[in-house]
């Protein structure tokens, strides 16, 4: 090590003190042995670390475009492939590529909330393992025109299709009043409008127009069929027009020698039928309206 020694000097000329006293500065046997493995551990360390560093830029695939299949850009972040999110995801816009479909998998459900400004959930739709549920104030379905083929809402249920087809079995089921301009069944198909236990009423305020064009029409009740009309008048036009249940009201019944009978009117609207004769036989034969 560097020896350094105090020398005093007088005017120009120099003189060696008498006494010397010799200082030595530095670290000397073993804490110098310690100090040199102590600087050789750091560089291996150093080495270590900036190898270890290069290594998690090469498998991550870090690049200034962002890392592995997760890229940068200026409208967003791109991701390319299968991509798994531990923990939710928000977002503006979610879409894939032009030339692949998206495709959104979960072991459990999946989730989709929309927030108001205060945090508040005002739309959700969750897709179950079993069930797929929608909660909003209004629900839409439209075309790819824009046009609305299906509206609901808590005051009305809208259904914006030419047509309304219902396929099952069973037909469709419906526990309040249903309001259509069209009832009409596929062809070849017959048309079947029934209430088991309560009342069926047709209403329109124009007119209701009931039409087979190749088959019968057949309405049975339990009870009674009314048709009624508040201002105009009930027409029956057909060639042919068969009463075949009348009740007879004639002392010689379905055995008359002529086979001819006179329809009779009582007074509280009831048909019946009685013996023709040379005139009227319906007062005679009056006592199925009592």
């Amino acid at each position: 090590m560097v020896r350094e020694q105090y020398l005093t000097t007088q005017g120009s000329s120099l003189q060696r003190p008498e006494n010397q006293y010799v200082y030595k500065i530095g670290i000397y046997g073993w804490r110098k042995r310690c100090l040199y493995l102590f600087v050789l551990l750091l560089l291996i360390i150093l080495v270590v670390n900036f190898a270890l560093t290069i290594w998690i830029l090469k498998v991550m695939w870090f690049s200034t475009d962002g890392m592995g299949h997760l890229r940068v850009t200026e409208n967003g972040i791109r991701l390319e492939g299968e991509s798994e999110f531990l923990f939710p995801l928000y977002a503006k816009e979610i879409r894939s590529r032009t030339d692949s479909p998206l495709l959104v998998d979960s072991s459990q459900n999946v989730t989709i909330n929309a927030r108001d400004s205060n945090g508040h959930v005002t739309g959700r739709l969750t897709v179950g393992p079993s069930t797929l549920q929608a909660h909003g104030k209004h629900f839409e379905v439209h075309s790819n025109t824009g046009r609305m083929l299906f509206s609901a809402a808590e005051e009305e249920v809208v259904v914006g299709a030419d047509r309304l087809r219902v396929t099952g079995a069973e037909g469709a089921l419906f526990e309040h009043s249903v309001e259509t301009p069209v009832v009409r069944a596929e062809p070849f198909k017959q048309l079947r409008l029934e209430s088991p236990t309560r009342c069926l009423s047709i209403d329109a305020p124009k007119g209701v127009q009931i039409k087979a064009r190749a088959g019968n029409i057949e309405a049975s009740s339990q009870r009674d069929i009314v048709l009624h009309t508040s201002e105009g008048t009930v027409v029956l036009d057909a060639e042919t027009v068969k009463l075949p249940k009348l009740p007879h009201g004639s002392q010689g019944g379905p055995g008359s020698s002529e086979g001819l009978y006179e329809v009779c009117v009582c007074p509280d609207g009831m048909l019946y039928l009685s013996v023709a004769g040379v005139g009227s036989t319906c007062q005679e034969n009056s006592r199925v309206c009592q």
